[in-house]
């Protein structure tokens, strides 16, 4: 009984949480590339780039909201930059979200949303492809929360 009761409240307190870009960021970065820097790195095919893995596309997409995104390449050395990307992406696709987040209030539905578009595209989240990417993303995020 008492191991139940200590499930059913680590889980209502990680629902209640609230999550920031860094953390949604940091979880995102591990599950695309692992603990390293994540510098350099080329995946899916050498078509996406960097500690985020992002595609020409998406960045493409977010240079549409933020003009200062002008070289796809600093995606795979730069890993600020990266993270520029992701939130001028997420303004277009996921504002409500992205809002949260920036304010450092985003929920654990929040940080769903912005990792499964992440994934899957403008409609992830609504895609049953990208559950099994989001569960990793949430693992990470008990982990760093322990």
């Amino acid at each position: 009984m008492r191991r139940l009761l200590l499930s059913a409240l680590l889980l209502a307190t990680a629902a209640t949480a609230q999550h920031s870009w860094r953390t949604t960021l940091d979880a995102i970065k591990q599950v695309e590339t692992g603990s390293g820097s994540g510098i350099g790195v080329k995946g899916d095919g050498g078509r996406a780039a960097g500690p985020l893995q992002i595609h020409q596309i998406y960045h493409t997409d977010a240079a549409e909201r933020d003009r200062t995104l002008t070289s796809y390449q600093r995606c795979l050395t730069d890993r600020a930059y990266s993270e520029r990307v992701v939130r001028a992406y997420m303004r277009r696709y996921a504002p409500a979200a992205a809002a949260r987040l920036k304010a450092g209030t985003g929920t654990l539905a929040d940080v769903e949303r912005v990792s499964r578009i992440h994934n899957g595209g403008p409609r992830g989240h609504r895609k049953q492809a990208t559950q099994k990417y989001w569960q990793k993303v949430r693992t990470f995020l008990r982990i760093a929360r322990q």
